[in-house]
């Protein structure tokens, strides 16, 4: 006969499942379900007992067989096993509607009494997409346990700017309050404020790598990539197996071309977290920087197998496909990535992008406009309008002038506003504006110490402005500038440099009778 009992077995399965043992678990859990209770049952043997059930259903929930867990707790009435049960039969009804509302139902009334239960609800609601009524569950599970991360996250997916916040009863002294307004500042591209709250977090919590991996993330949606690089630097040499967050790192090498740091973050990404959507999407990025699109696209799409919610995978395949000239393909990816978060501005921008290069002006300049919604301070945004704009099927020059302005004064690091405002004007025959704009592009471009077609343009149409309105000296000093280019402005600057000199001295020359005529343009 077996001497061994139902609680001794129940407490061998918790060592081993709390060791990562879930099969030898599962094993010695199903052996302890299957013995007798203890008659008679003191309260300690009884919770023992109840362990073994709980310890089986938490195993089958582990590994994803939801049905089964949920079936194994049927006679439980506690709240933990209760919660356990619920929350399996809700994975197992997502994209299930009938069951959804069923369990919608059945959480309705648990939810007053538990935090837990009340979160559950919440997500519940969010399925059926019942949005308002989700609201007040996650308000009420916050507000019983606001430790609860997972029902402040779900709560900021639903919260659509920071005036809602003043009508939602939410532990606003509690620290959690803080690191829930700083992910939502986030989410809703208010970097500025988001940057402000996790300095004053890192304070509190001066070793969290999460407050570091988000301010990371913030210098990276600000184009700060070098403050960004930095800082993932800085959690990979604490954990140089660490993966989250590091497909954002890989995306900041992809930016600044550095094939060498970003073919060893790939190579270490697949070594030590090969099934992971993160190292996926960065192995993409390294394909893509290696111009080997197709390649980029299966690891994208391996990202997506592991993770169908995953919204780098499907905005980067987006990018991709329009690599391969192939819109229909992109077009679908981005609206994917569209569905899984509509505050992705990229995904909204890489469809004005796919429609622009299909010569769609109207149906490009929507999207481009819902981007711009989501980041009006995004000077990119502003400038893709602007060539909307200017398209022949528009033909909108004063709304691509206000776009390029926008973009200009929200820091246009690329200077195309410039180029662009300055060139817009002068095509109106507005040369005091156009000049206006070609002297701050000048004096951009010398501040970069770039040189090209754009310096030898400003400056051919400055020294030809200046020398008509009668400036002879700044004129002089932009031919000067532009016989250190080749080819024609070289030539073109020496004509006028003649031109120049010939005006001077003829305004220089004395009239008869000593009497000087003076030159007026």
């Amino acid at each position: 006969m077996v001497r061994v009992s139902r609680a001794e077995l129940a407490r061998a399965a918790s060592q081993m499942r709390e060791r990562g043992l879930l099969e030898a678990s599962q094993f010695v859990s199903a052996l302890a379900t299957s013995l007798p209770r203890v008659k008679p049952r003191t309260k300690l043997v009884e919770e023992e007992e109840d362990d073994a059930s709980f310890e089986l259903a938490r195993i089958f929930f582990e590994k994803r067989q939801y049905r089964q867990c949920a079936s194994s707790l049927k006679d439980a009435s506690d709240t933990k096993s209760c919660f356990l049960r619920w929350h399996a039969l809700a994975l197992d009804a997502v994209g299930k509607p009938e069951e959804l509302q069923a369990l919608r139902a059945s959480l309705a009334l648990a939810s007053d009494t538990d935090a837990f239960h009340a979160y559950l609800h919440g997500t519940v609601l969010i399925e059926c997409e019942a949005y308002e009524e989700a609201k007040v569950e996650l308000v009420k599970a916050i507000g019983k346990f606001p430790l609860n991360w997972s029902a402040w996250t779900a709560l900021a997916k639903l919260v659509t700017g920071p005036g809602e916040l003043a009508g939602l009863e939410l532990p606003k002294e509690h620290f959690m309050a803080d690191f829930f307004l700083a992910y939502l500042s986030v989410e809703l591209q208010d970097c500025a404020k988001a940057l402000e709250i996790y300095q004053n977090l890192a304070a509190d919590f001066p070793n969290s790598d999460y407050v570091v991996a988000q301010a990371a993330l913030v210098h990276y949606n600000l184009r700060n990539f070098d403050r960004a690089q930095a800082l993932y630097e800085q959690l990979l040499s604490k954990d140089p197996d660490r993966i989250q967050g590091m497909d954002v790192y890989s995306n900041i090498l992809y930016v600044k071309e550095a094939f060498a740091e970003l073919s060893y973050l790939a190579h270490r990404a697949m070594e030590t977290a090969k099934y992971t959507p993160e190292a996926c999407c960065i192995a993409g990025n390294y394909f893509s920087l290696r111009q080997q699109h197709e390649k980029a696209v299966l690891y994208f799409k391996r990202a997506l197998k592991l993770n169908p919610d995953y919204l780098s995978a499907w905005t980067l395949m987006g990018h991709e496909y329009l690599e391969l000239k192939n819109p229909p393909a992109a077009i679908d990816a981005y609206r994917r990535a569209v569905g899984v978060s509509p505050r992705d501005y990229r995904a909204w921008y890489g469809l004005g992008q796919t429609y622009e290069f299909l010569q769609m002006p109207y149906y490009a300049l929507y999207y481009y406009r819902r981007a711009a919604q989501l980041r009006p301070t995004d000077a990119r945004m502003w400038c893709a309008m602007g060539q909307c704009y200017e398209s022949e099927k528009l033909d909108m020059t004063s709304a691509a002038i206000r776009c390029y302005r926008r973009a200009y004064v929200n820091d246009d690091r690329e200077g195309v506003a410039l180029h662009k405002l300055a060139n817009l004007h002068k095509q109106l025959g507005q040369d005091e504006y156009a000049a206006h704009y070609f002297r701050k592009n000048l004096i951009r471009i010398n501040e970069e110490k770039a040189t090209g077609s754009d310096a030898v343009e400003a400056l051919l149409f400055l020294a030809t402005h200046c020398k008509n309105i009668g400036s002879l000296s700044e004129a002089e000093e932009y031919c000067t500038q532009l016989l250190d280019f080749g080819g024609p402005a070289k030539e073109k600057a020496k004509s006028l440099l003649m031109e120049i000199r010939n005006m001077q001295d003829l305004h220089d020359a004395p009239s008869p009778g000593g009497m000087d005529i003076s030159y007026s343009p």
